[in-house]
């Protein structure tokens, strides 16, 4: 089938009949004969038989063209031929092939009218085909024909104008490489008037170009070279950076900032902007201190160059110290100052930045910006204390480079002052407490403060056994705010400033609410102004010729130089003793009163009393306070020795003029329970009892003896046993009274103090002023006491009393002698409180405790008197009342002193003689300020008139039984 599929495509449009002629030998195909046709068609037709035939044939008949039937059929011979079988064996295979051919003839019929049909189709195809090479073959002639009439010229044309252009744009390109070429000169200039802006984007610009034209090969060498030119703009672009670090200007940082923008490298900027600042911190500090060390090195030798920082601190001189401390806090203020104003910029910038831009145009670019803003903003905030920090690390190192305890307390109070202020700028530049300057200027604070307070401490002690204890004259308005070393306190306290000076402090008041970086931020240092502000400080405190020209003192003086005020009576040279009259020209007790309620008190506006060693006490607990106020840290030292000096004070006001055996022995209790304990105190914390003699000086003393100082000693130039001088009294009452001054003046200054105590330490300060301060008054008593228990002839007046009989049978009239004698003594006493009060001002306290501690001395020698007596009757003990009531009544005239002291105390000793048995008991269980010896003789004396031996026994056990507990 295969061989006759093929035979039909090989004829191509034949007709069956056609191809059937044109089978050619060589086609192994033969045409079967008349007869053969004739047999077959005799043949009966059996398709199934015929069928069986055709499926008899070998598969290799229909395997491809290439099969060679013959030569097949040849090799299948068999070596012996037998001519029956190769007939048989033929006419099986004519069978074949007329079974074949049948069957192709019978498909050849059946398929006749598609053929034809197809055939018809192909016919049309080739007409159609003859038609279309005639109508291409006139389209090439015609366009044969407009080639050569118009395409060739036109399109000529057309190709020169494209040549035109080509070249117009190399002529552009070349020109444009020319610029690139000459941009390194533009750049430069650039460079050199600081345009960095401009000279970044003229560069990205060339290099954007020099890509355009990169296929050039001279644009190669010049990319290489702009990418060099922009890498020195960075690298003076960095150079720019470092220099706002010390001098911030506004175009230049601007323009240095915009030049990073341009190079996308904000954040880099940031960076190396750190780095800047904490290099010039290093660089400026090291450079101030290098200029001062080799200026007082002078030609030495030293390599102060190759030194560290902190070795270099340590050859500062004590000379240069202050000043090389301003200048280094003025140009690491410089630095910082520089920060904060690279800080306002980039917030004024984010300001703007944050205006409203279109939504959709720069998006991405706006992301881009706010990050870099965010990152800017977190790197400067982080910064401030990076900064601080490292401002204070380089102070620090100079502070404790050098040792300051041998500085003058001026020049350690301006470091104080230059310290504190710098640890103000720290508050303000990023709210930092400033722990690394207040550690280091803490531990050379306590340092220098333990040798200063000891050497004020010997100094006071100097003073006080120089002190003469004369009247230090001061105006009566005198207020220690008026003093230099209380001028950091509050200046309201301060006299009215004159108009000129008022605007000058109002101008600095509004000043100081600016902080320092507002008041500072264009022009000027907040280290420039303290030492010129203490020059100009004055201070007018003193009195010309001890008191101001006042006519009211003056008048006051002229009334003591007289003796007006002294009542006639006490005027004469006796008083009748058996009529006791008086004059009949006497002042009225009005006007006596009048005139004695300002006696040694001349006026209240009067300046206070105090010595030179009081103004200086004073002066000291300011500077202590300065120190203080300065330097918080070591608050609790300081008023812990501002509490020394007071006690030191107090402690050698007592040892001259109050320290006393008989003290105990009056039963006056003249020493409060508080006041012993406080200088109890006193005396073993601070007193040196074992220093004194050469032996101790030569041992070097212990550590607890180095916080003590020696016990002064009263001048040799002071004298108190002399009565005309009523035993030092004016000494005694500038000294007594300088000490209430010192404690008015601690106590106006305790609020001041609390505020910088820490509130640990507090119950120290409250327990120092309820303890210490307030007793100090206290003292008035044991001191004027002496001068009570000595101003007055107590004994004479026992002996005077010891003569008087009191057994008599009739009541008197009159009065006895003692009284007036002891009434002069109290006249002769009050001139001689005149005489004191002309050279010092004696007030109305110390005057009533005077009078109070003579009356009570009058009163118990009264008492001790009447318990002298033997014998004593009930007439007797009218004329004890009656003595006393004339003692009384002139002793008002002499005193404004109400309640007389210890008036009781002799009125109810002198009716317990009336008293019966069980009321004397009672009365001597009741009444224990008697002495036993009293007690004693008041039961002695009763006894025969109302109290019998029985009851005198009973009454004398009781009194021993009072007297036990206390032996």
């Amino acid at each position: 089938m295969q061989k006759i599929k093929s035979l039909m495509a090989r004829q191509g449009l034949k007709s069956p009949q056609e191809s059937m002629t044109d089978l050619s030998p060589t086609e192994n195909l033969r045409i079967p004969s008349k007869e053969e046709l004739r047999e077959l068609r005799e043949q009966p037709i059996d398709p199934q038989a015929e069928q069986e035939i055709i499926d008899g044939i070998e598969e290799i008949y229909f395997s491809n063209d290439s099969f060679d039937m013959v030569q097949h059929e040849l090799q299948k011979l068999p070596t012996e031929l037998n001519l029956q079988d190769l007939e048989e064996y033929r006419d099986r295979l004519k069978r074949q092939q007329a079974a074949v051919s049948k069957k192709v003839a019978d498909l050849i019929l059946e398929k006749q009218p598609a053929y034809v049909k197809e055939l018809e189709r192909v016919t049309a195809l080739q007409t159609n085909l003859q038609l279309a090479a005639v109508i291409c073959t006139n389209a090439r002639r015609q366009l044969s024909v407009s080639k050569e009439g118009f395409t060739e010229a036109s399109l000529g044309l057309l190709a020169n104008q494209r040549r035109r252009q080509l070249l117009t744009g190399l002529l552009k390109s070349l020109r444009t490489i020319k610029t690139l070429q000459r941009t390194d000169v533009r750049l430069s200039e650039m460079l050199e008037e600081e345009d960095y802006p401009g000279a970044i984007q003229l560069c990205l610009e060339c290099q954007k170009a020099a890509s355009t034209f990169k296929h050039y090969s001279c644009i190669s060498e010049l990319n290489s070279k702009l990418q060099d030119t922009l890498e020195q703009i960075e690298e003076q672009l960095d150079v720019a950076l470092s220099k706002t670090c010390k001098h911030f200007d506004v175009s230049h940082y601007t323009k240095v900032h915009l030049a990073y923008t341009l190079l996308g490298k904000t954040q880099t900027a940031m960076d190396q902007l750190h780095m800047h600042f904490t290099q010039a911190i290093h660089n400026t500090v090291f450079q101030v201190v290098l200029g001062y060390v080799e200026l007082c090195a002078g030609n030495a030798d030293t390599k102060f160059q190759k030194m560290q920082y902190k070795d270099l601190c340590t050859h500062i001189t004590l000379d240069s110290y202050i000043p090389c401390l301003t200048d280094l806090c003025k140009a690491l203020w410089e630095v910082m100052l520089s920060y904060h104003r690279t800080m306002q910029w980039h917030e004024a910038h984010d300001k703007q930045a944050a205006a409203p831009a279109p939504e959709d145009a720069a998006s991405t670019e706006s992301d881009e910006l706010a990050i870099d803003r965010s990152y800017v903003k977190k790197k400067l905030e982080h910064g401030l204390t990076r900064i601080w920090q490292d401002v204070q690390l380089k102070v620090k190192a100079y502070i404790l480079g050098t040792d300051m305890s041998n500085f003058k307390y001026d020049d350690f109070i301006v470091v104080l002052d230059v310290i504190s202020r710098l640890m103000q700028v720290g508050e303000e530049f990023c709210s930092s407490k400033s722990e690394v300057l207040q550690e280091s200027i803490k531990r050379q604070s306590v340092n220098y403060f333990k040798n200063y307070h000891r050497a004020r401490l010997e100094e006071l002690r100097m003073f006080l056994e120089n002190e003469t204890w004369e009247l230090c004259p001061v105006k009566s308005n005198f207020n220690i705010s008026q003093l230099h070393e209380f001028k950091f306190m509050d200046q309201c306290r301060s006299p009215p400033l004159s108009p000129s000076r008022q605007g000058a402090s109002s101008a600095i008041q509004i000043q100081e609410q600016l902080c320092l970086f507002q008041q500072y931020l264009q022009d000027g240092n907040p280290f420039e102004m303290h030492i010129e502000q203490k020059e100009e400080e004055t201070e007018d405190v003193l009195a010309s010729n001890g008191y101001e020209s006042d006519e009211l003192e003056k008048s006051t003086y002229h009334d003591y130089d007289s003796d007006s005020d002294v009542p006639e009576e006490l005027k004469q040279d006796y008083v009748d003793e058996q009529t006791g009259d008086v004059p009949l020209k006497s002042v009225s007790r009005e006007t006596i009163r009048s005139k004695k309620r300002s006696d040694y008190n001349l006026n209240k506006t009067n300046a206070p009393i105090l010595t030179n060693t009081t103004l200086n006490v004073i002066r000291l607990v300011g500077k202590y306070m300065q120190m203080m106020n300065i330097l918080k840290p070591i608050a609790f030292d300081v008023i812990h020795c501002v509490s020394q000096l007071f006690d030191y004070y107090l402690y050698a006001v007592y040892a001259f003029f109050g320290r006393n055996d008989m003290y105990e022995s009056s039963g006056l209790g003249l020493i409060s329970s508080r006041l012993r304990t406080t200088l109890n105190r006193i005396q073993e914390s601070l007193i040196d009892m074992e220093a004194g003699g050469e032996a101790t000086s030569m041992h070097a003393p212990s550590e607890d003896r180095k916080e003590k100082v020696p016990s002064p000693h009263l001048s040799q130039m002071v004298v108190l046993t002399n009565s005309g001088t009523l035993y030092g009294l004016a000494q005694r009452v500038v000294a007594t009274e300088s000490l209430v001054f010192l404690a008015e003046q601690f106590e106006s200054l305790q609020s001041h103090l609390d505020t910088m105590m820490p509130a640990a330490k507090k119950p120290f300060l409250q327990q120092f002023y309820s303890q210490t301060v307030s007793t100090a008054s206290e003292l008035r008593k044991p001191i004027y006491w002496i001068v009570a228990a000595k101003a007055i002839d107590y004994e004479q007046m026992l002996l005077l009393m010891s003569g008087v009989k009191w057994d008599i049978k009739e009541i008197m009239s009159q009065h006895n002698i003692y009284v007036d004698v002891l009434l002069k003594e109290f006249e002769m006493f009050n001139q001689r409180l005149g005489d004191v009060s002309r050279h010092v001002r004696i007030p109305l306290p110390v005057s009533n405790v005077l009078w109070e501690h003579c009356i009570r001395l009058a009163n118990r020698t009264l008492v001790e008197g009447y318990a002298n007596v033997k014998k004593c009757s009930n007439e007797g003990r009218a004329l004890m009342q009656l003595d006393f009531q004339q003692f009384l009544m002139k002793l008002e005239k002499l005193t404004d002193l109400r309640p007389i002291p210890d008036k009781e105390f002799v009125e109810t000793y002198i009716k317990a003689y009336y008293m019966t048995e069980n009321d004397m008991e009672q009365f001597i269980k009741n009444h224990r300020e008697y002495s036993m010896k009293q007690l004693a003789n008041l039961v002695n004396v009763c006894l025969g008139s109302h109290i019998n031996k029985k009851a005198r026994q009973k009454l004398l056990a009781a009194i021993d039984d009072i007297d036990r507990p206390k032996r």
